[in-house]
């Protein structure tokens, strides 16, 4: 990964700081993006702050020309944003919870392809990995509203696989199980951590799609499930 230009969206966040560290472990340059973030936030010469706005399209856009203007291209994509929200039927969930989870999981994918298809395709060998999530098919009960934005998003994804191919520029998705991050532990505080993912395996697999070996997947879903049955 030495000298690829890396944008890692939520950067900062459970999974994109493991994310983060694992592509600065490869060398590359990385951009790592947030509402709030800074370079104080990882310990590298290597590392860049740019804090970004992805819930629309002109916020990832002034991302993407921020990104442009200071290095002059952009190889990979990681886009680990998202969020969860259950704990009730289809029947009582109210329509704020459906867009809630549409905007944070598929509108801010959507925004973010927008902006970076362009210059992936510039690349020749572009990567856009994203970070979905078990439920989107494999849903289970009370969590309808996160299950379809992260169906929503596979769809999407696979989408921008198939429309960009001609251009060498690759678009995948991982689908982890429960992930072992500090939130989730405090939000089951009895569950079995050990049947959960670890969120650097997941990491080292966004490195792998990315690159060399990464070439030959394009459209694909992967399970990252764990231990958990």
């Amino acid at each position: 990964m030495k000298n690829k230009i890396v944008l890692v969206t939520g950067a900062n966040g459970g999974l994109g700081t493991y994310v983060t560290r694992a592509f600065l472990d490869a060398a590359a340059n990385v951009i790592g993006t947030a509402r709030k973030i800074q370079e104080a936030d990882f310990n590298s010469a290597n590392f860049n702050a740019i804090p970004g706005e992805l819930s629309c399209r002109d916020g990832a856009a002034t991302l993407v020309d921020q990104v442009m203007a200071r290095f002059g291209r952009l190889d990979v994509v990681v886009h680990t944003v998202g969020g969860f929200a259950g704990g009730t039927s289809i029947v009582n969930t109210d329509e704020s919870a459906f867009t809630r989870m549409i905007d944070v999981n598929l509108y801010s994918v959507l925004h973010t392809l927008q902006a970076t298809i362009p210059v992936l395709r510039k690349s020749g060998d572009g990567r856009f990995i994203a970070i979905g999530s078990r439920a989107a098919v494999e849903p289970g009960a009370g969590v309808g509203a996160y299950s379809a934005s992260k169906a929503a998003m596979v769809s999407l994804v696979k989408t921008a696989a198939l429309e960009n191919k001609d251009a060498g520029l690759r678009a995948n998705v991982i689908l982890p199980g429960t992930m072992d991050t500090p939130a989730n532990r405090k939000s089951l505080p009895s569950a079995d951590y050990s049947k959960w993912v670890q969120p650097g395996a997941v990491a080292s697999l966004t490195v792998w799609l990315a690159g060399d070996a990464g070439r030959d997947m394009n459209g694909a879903v992967i399970p990252v499930y764990g231990n958990d049955d």
